[in-house]
């Protein structure tokens, strides 16, 4: 199965040396793609004004800017991005706490939608670095990019798997599935929750990993902490699963 993810814009400092190539990402026929998009962002960084640093990080203070503006995405320290992104989702997901066998599924089957990186495999390791969702290098949307350069891997690569989408709406920019595969909604007293929505998707793919589910009958047996299935609304290619947060 695979599980797609959305990334965090918050993340954890450090990490160790090492460079990343085309051997370890996920499509290595489109390194040079992904390759692309990482050069325009060196460039822009190394040479953008304080002001164009600040939008394109979403942050305001100088020391902060500077601090972004010395990253070398292609030297500087990596950690797996499973263990480079936090926030929310990731706080409830617990990857430390996973045993080893979990850890490996997590590592190879979760699909992270980085807003730099694209499409990544939760093992692949990133540095640390800034971007804030939906900024634009100049007139270069990295999105758009991803989208157009990458989609007929991703449909390729899903084809025949099971798949679970747990990213928010916006990373439909990046991706969206052709083949089918499951969404989800949460409910608190009737009203669909937007913040907690990642706790509980951080939730679910910890008991994914633990009990790793085949296909979607394995699916509905999995006891999810304080949720239920209200409904299943079915889709052209998806179900949609709505949850009521008990």
């Amino acid at each position: 199965m695979k599980i797609l993810f959305s990334p965090s814009e918050t993340k954890t400092i450090g990490g160790i040396q090492q460079i990343t190539d085309k051997s370890t990402y996920l499509f290595p026929d489109l390194y040079d793609k992904h390759e692309e998009v990482l050069k325009t962002y060196q460039s822009f960084i190394e040479n953008a004004s304080d002001e164009k640093s600040s939008k394109l990080f979403g942050l305001k203070k100088e020391k902060d800017i500077n601090l972004f503006k010395l990253v070398n995405i292609f030297k500087d320290p990596t950690l797996k991005a499973i263990q480079r992104y936090t926030g929310v989702a990731y706080d409830y997901l617990l990857y430390h706490d996973m045993n080893e066998n979990e850890q490996k599924f997590i590592d190879k089957n979760m699909i992270i939608f980085s807003n730099l990186f694209g499409p990544i495999l939760a093992g692949y390791p990133v540095p640390n670095y800034k971007l804030k969702q939906g900024e634009k290098l100049e007139q270069f949307a990295i999105e758009k990019f991803y989208k157009e350069h990458f989609s007929a891997n991703l449909d390729l690569l899903l084809e025949d798997q099971f798949t679970i989408d747990l990213r928010a709406g916006f990373y439909l920019k990046f991706y969206a599935p052709k083949t089918d595969h499951i969404t989800m909604k949460f409910l608190k007293e009737g009203k669909v929750v937007s913040h907690w929505a990642k706790a509980y998707r951080g939730s679910i793919a910890k008991d994914l990993a633990h009990y790793q589910p085949e296909n979607e009958k394995d699916f509905q047996q999995i006891p999810f902490k304080n949720l239920e299935i209200k409904e299943i609304i079915k889709r052209k290619n998806s179900n949609e699963y709505i949850f009521n947060i008990l």
